[in-house]
């Protein structure tokens, strides 16, 4: 499952699951079209209002999928798996007990909620309608991600694709019968939305439910002692990913406060789709090298772990700056497939899109390190990069980058951030003993 040279190894596990976090992510891209396209600026502000709690979900999912998953590749590779399935048994009863603590306390404090997410009156009504089925839905949407992580631990990266593949096209078939047909309006994009998981989690719950790998649900107590060593393991993950949310949150009280309105929140919620894009390639490679990272550490291939991290950084590189050159040129044709009848709104954000992606083809450098060093329980350094791109250096440049050079800086804040978190992954390349 993992022989081969580096290339091989990262088209079998990085490739598929970078497809399937792509198609993925179509959940919120779709519903941004059918959004824009039925419903208009101010749905589409209401609905920029549930991103960052989506991100938040998705990065506490990742995050103890990713924990679970480095420390069953470790037991795997060393022959333990009784003790792999029990780490996976605590990875499911955690994630169990997150998805009910927010569908509960998500349904109990819905208005609040909307506010400190940042809603306006204006669109406050429309946002905890879609709020309202995001917060229900919730445990699917954990358990989606979980089990996908499982089963490319498992060997069988390719249907975590199909699984991520299925709920997409179920989002986009729903987003069309619930706006168009039905006419249901901003609830029936946020349907569709919740749905989508459910369809993955029906695929993937039978590999594990019948007993089709190593890993498999069985009766057992979990242990606070194997929570806690998942949760340690992936909290890079979860910085990493938490950083979509945070930023999205920070960016959108930001827009607020420097005077830019609803044109601001509707723009950033553009360019939030194409960020998403961008961020889900890089992401999805690295999440599908965690195993083949984690399993050559485990089995002592040092030389074979280099090689593959060499080979993906140089793809990584090479897909920032691509993908960097296509949005200079082309993001505004990106934006009218959301507001086709507002061309006022897509120059607006196009314009923001050069200072705001300037610096992201150094974000897939730091996303591979990130997710080399945790693979390799190397977590004082995944923790520290993540914390300096996400946690740390975005809230800064966001308070005073826009005091000191005028409201427009707002913009460059993250491509600062990540450019700034790449020179401390170059030093501790360089610098530092060790891989």
């Amino acid at each position: 499952m993992f022989e081969g040279k580096p290339g091989a190894v990262f088209v079998r596990f990085a490739i598929p699951q970078m497809i399937g976090l792509l198609f993925n992510s179509v959940y919120t891209i779709v519903d941004g079209v059918f959004i824009g396209h039925r419903l208009g600026r101010e749905a589409m502000a209401a609905a920029a209002v549930a991103v960052p709690l989506i991100e938040i979900l998705i990065s506490v999912a990742i995050a103890v999928a990713a924990g679970a998953g480095v420390l069953i590749a470790a037991r795997l590779g060393s022959g333990e798996e009784d003790q792999a399935r029990r780490l996976f048994n605590t990875a499911a009863w955690m994630m169990g007990a997150a998805g009910l603590a927010v569908a509960l306390m998500g349904n109990c404090f819905l208005e609040p909620l909307a506010r400190l997410l940042g809603a306006t009156p204006e669109v406050l009504p429309q946002a905890m309608d879609y709020l309202w089925y995001i917060v229900t839905f919730a445990p699917f949407q954990l358990f989606s991600f979980l089990l996908g992580g499982m089963i490319r631990n498992d060997g069988r990266p390719r249907l975590a694709m199909t699984a991520m593949i299925a709920g997409a096209a179920s989002n986009i078939a729903l987003d069309y019968v619930f706006m168009y047909p039905l006419s249901m309006g901003i609830r029936g994009a946020a349907m569709a939305t919740a749905l989508g998981p459910v369809f993955s989690v029906l695929i993937l719950l039978p590999h594990f439910l019948r007993r089709r790998g190593v890993l498999y649900f069985q009766p057992c107590r979990p242990r606070l002692s194997e929570g806690k060593g998942i949760l340690v393991c992936g909290v890079p993950s979860f910085v990493m990913e938490f950083s979509i949310g945070i930023v999205t949150f920070l960016y959108n009280l930001a827009i607020r406060r420097h005077g830019y309105g609803e044109m601001g929140l509707a723009a950033y919620l553009l360019m939030g789709y194409l960020m998403l894009i961008l961020l889900t390639l890089f992401l999805g490679m690295a999440e599908g090298l965690q195993p083949v990272f984690s399993h050559f550490m485990a089995s002592g291939e040092e030389a074979r772990n280099l090689a593959t991290r060499r080979f993906s950084a140089k793809v990584f590189m090479g897909v920032g700056v691509v993908s960097c050159a296509l949005i200079f040129l082309g993001a505004q044709w990106f934006y009218r497939l959301f507001s086709p009848g507002d061309p006022e709104l897509t120059a607006f954000a196009a314009s923001k899109s050069i200072p705001y992606f300037c610096g992201f083809f150094l974000t897939g450098l730091n996303i591979l390190m990130i997710s080399y060093w945790q693979a390799t329980q190397r977590t004082g350094r995944a923790l520290a990069a993540a914390l300096l791109r996400s946690v740390l250096l975005p809230p800064v440049l966001i308070l005073t980058l826009p005091a000191l050079l005028g409201r427009e800086a707002v913009w460059v804040c993250q491509s600062a951030a990540d450019t700034l978190a790449a020179f401390f992954v170059i030093f501790a390349l360089v610098f530092r003993r060790g891989p």
